[in-house]
């Protein structure tokens, strides 16, 4: 099973059979001042055997880690109090116990990596005890011995990265689910832009050349059309997804909206605007567009430029169809239709910016809305 610490198990695991050599090592140089070497080389040879049963399930993750991490606890203790078994006071008062300091801390690097630094320091804590009750030196300071400042630096240590590994892992994984989502989406987002908005448009052309009732689906369509368009945009956007983003591009905004009968023109470089502004202000250039699709005529096309001036953001919608008559808006408003001065004027305004209409019957008409960055 690979995870975050799995680089972590397996270098402890060879750290545990380089221990063992020098535990070895050390039997070696001081079997001369044991009272029964038979029966320390029999406990040797036990930690050689869990050595190596103890690197196969942890470094393969064949059990459950936490009951090997317990059970490797219990070993080192046990073999901790052995020591008493094969020498005198003498000896074992003052020197290390039979399984050494360095070995016994590997029970506290698997205790670390599994648990944290909690566990790392708890793991420690508790070995640092036992060595101290084995000695007979618990009546001392213990930190004025090695082994505990040893073994809760190690703990603690070897937690922190442990911890470090796992969060680094996790974000790479959420990082590795957000491209996928994204790219999932902008998938969907083609096929609809190439299949069902392409089919929207169509029935808006020829509902509004056929008229009468067909002109009223069309004018439907054409509303369904511009609220698919802002929909995929918003579903599009990596930022509709990652809420942890503050700005986004609000070219990749526009261009989605860009179609057959739209020109998007841009900078070169990201356009990146506080989130909120971003989707304000694709609102407002669908609601434009939406009044190009449904009042400029057949064959009237759009054009979307995008400015970044620095201190602000300028959108510019264009179009080429017969322009508004004069007064027409002001009927508009008093019919209830309120698709210029809420969604587009009221939206520029709750952003601090400013929105001019250039308009003249016969000339077209030209959307020029100001934003300062920062604002909204």
């Amino acid at each position: 099973m690979n995870d975050a610490v799995t680089p972590l198990w397996r270098a402890s695991q060879a750290f545990r059979l380089i221990t063992l050599v020098y535990a070895i090592s050390y039997q070696i140089a001081s079997m001369g001042y044991y009272s029964n070497s038979r029966l320390s080389w029999f406990f040797v040879a036990l930690m050689a055997v869990w050595t190596g049963v103890s690197a196969t399930l942890l470094s393969r993750d064949m059990l459950p880690r936490w009951e090997v991490v317990l059970a490797d606890q219990v070993v080192v203790i046990g073999l901790m109090a052995s020591t008493r078994l094969v020498s005198d006071y003498d000896w074992y008062s003052t020197h290390q116990t039979l399984p050494t300091t360095l070995w016994a801390t590997n029970a506290v690097i698997s205790a670390a990596i599994l648990f944290g630094p909690k566990g790392g320091i708890a793991s420690g804590v508790l070995l640092s005890v036992v060595s101290a009750i084995v000695r007979d030196q618990l009546n001392l300071d213990l930190w004025t011995d090695a082994t505990a400042p040893v073994l809760v630096s190690v703990g603690l240590a070897l937690g922190l990265a442990s911890n470090t590994a796992k969060r680094a892992h996790a974000e790479l994984e959420r990082a590795a689910r957000l491209a996928a989502i994204t790219e999932e989406r902008e998938r969907l987002a083609r096929q609809v832009h190439d299949g069902v908005l392409q089919v929207l448009a169509l029935v808006r052309r020829r509902g509004s050349e056929i008229g009468g009732a067909a002109g009223e689906l069309a004018e439907l369509a054409g509303e369904q059309e511009v609220a698919l368009r802002m929909l995929i945009s918003e579903q599009s956007e990596p930022s509709a997804v990652d809420t942890s983003r503050v700005d986004v591009d609000l070219r990749s905004l526009l261009r989605l909206q860009a179609s057959t009968t739209v020109s998007v023109s841009a900078p070169p470089d990201a356009v990146l605007v506080n989130r909120h502004d971003a989707e304000e202000l694709s609102a407002v250039t669908a609601t434009a567009l939406s009044n190009v699709a449904l009042h400029a005529g057949e064959g009237a096309r759009a054009y979307v430029l995008l400015e970044d001036l620095d201190r602000e953001i300028v959108v510019s919608i264009r179009d080429d169809g017969p322009g508004i008559p004069v007064g027409r808006l002001a009927e508009a408003e008093a019919e209830g239709r309120m698709g210029v001065s809420k969604s587009i004027l009221g939206r520029v305004e709750m952003l601090g910016g400013t929105a001019t209409l250039d308009t003249d019957e016969g000339a077209g008409t030209e959307w020029e809305i100001r934003v300062p960055k920062g604002k909204g």
